[in-house]
């Protein structure tokens, strides 16, 4: 008799996917704390995720805890990293920048929570001042930064 175990783990792809909705939700919690939304252009603003996955949850109540302890780190982020959000890729290279600066050091889940929350700060910032569809940006910013640098510790740790 053999014995099959048939774990299937996330694909690259889908790790990919689920960092966007991730970042798509902790962003939204942190416009929304914040008394804002945003939409594109010519769109209905989102709606709330109907329900947050585990992770999501987690990850939310971790960014929290974080922002407790650094509250000015992350607000004001744009400033702080004295660029314009009106421009996209300034805001894409300058997140890749921080999120790259942050895991240079190496990667811990606390690290992963730190990025996320730079993201929730930016998305603030964008929404704040007028600019949207930068949200947008961010999300794929993120997507984009775990594809080439997290899937494969993702990989290792089962995933989100």
């Amino acid at each position: 008799m053999e014995l099959c175990v048939c774990e299937r783990f996330p694909s690259d792809r889908e790790l990919v996917f689920q960092a966007r909705v991730l970042c798509r939700e902790f962003m939204f919690s942190r416009v929304t704390r914040e008394g804002l939304s945003w939409c594109r252009v010519g769109a209905e603003p989102p709606d709330p995720p109907a329900e947050l996955t585990p992770a999501a949850l987690v990850l939310l109540k971790l960014g929290d805890e974080l922002e407790k302890l650094q509250p000015r780190l992350y607000r004001n982020v744009a400033k702080q990293l004295n660029i314009t959000v009106a421009l996209e890729a300034l805001v894409s290279d300058a997140f890749l920048s921080v999120a790259t600066e942050i895991l240079s050091l190496g990667i811990t889940w606390g690290k992963v929570v730190a990025i996320f929350a730079v993201a929730g700060g930016l998305a603030v910032d964008c929404v704040r001042q007028e600019h949207p569809a930068v949200v947008y940006t961010i999300e794929d910013s993120l997507g984009e930064f775990v594809r080439k640098s997290l899937v494969p510790w993702l990989r290792m740790r089962g995933g989100w």
